[in-house]
């Protein structure tokens, strides 16, 4: 299972921002599509829905999707326990934090501070943020993830740079 993982869209209504191409063209390829918040508004959800099934969380500028999406989630995608949720706070401890959040969790996708994070932590769990892949902040690059999942195993996980 090909899956796309977001985060940090930030795509207003008025504004000429918009999902990347290079996006587009992975939501396409993608058999599911992860979101850990600040999408702000639906329209972002329902452009990714057109490729492939969303599953998304509320970030805190998510204000017209209160209500509509969880703070968190859990799912299981091929065999894998994954967990959501938008902002995983401070770096230091991040790892302990989201084992005791999402104690069954083999995957955990987190957004909100834009940065790339791609880390294993205790028993194994993966913490995975892909970055922004419209507001780079102070990153270098503006960034999406791309998960492979098979069997109850993650077989591969890696940031992409989707910069126009």
């Amino acid at each position: 299972m090909d899956v796309l993982v977001l985060a940090d869209t930030h795509i207003k209504r008025a504004s000429s921002r918009t999902l990347p191409a290079k996006v587009l063209t992975m939501a396409a390829r993608a058999d599911v599509i992860l979101h850990a918040g600040d999408i702000v508004i639906a329209e972002v959800l329902e452009q990714l829905a057109d490729h492939a099934p969303v599953h998304a969380v509320l970030g805190n500028n998510d204000h017209e999707l209160r209500g509509q999406l969880p703070e968190t989630l859990e799912l299981e995608l091929a065999g894998v326990r994954v967990g959501m949720v938008h902002d995983s706070g401070a770096a230091k401890g991040r790892e302990g934090r989201m084992a005791s959040a999402f104690p069954d969790a083999d995957l955990v996708v987190f957004g909100h501070s834009h940065i790339p994070w791609d880390a294993t932590g205790p028993g194994g769990q993966v913490v995975f943020n892909p970055g922004s892949p419209t507001e780079r902040r102070r990153q270098p690059h503006r960034t999406a993830g791309l998960v492979r999942l098979d069997d109850g195993e993650i077989v591969e996980r890696r940031i992409v740079v989707v910069d126009p």
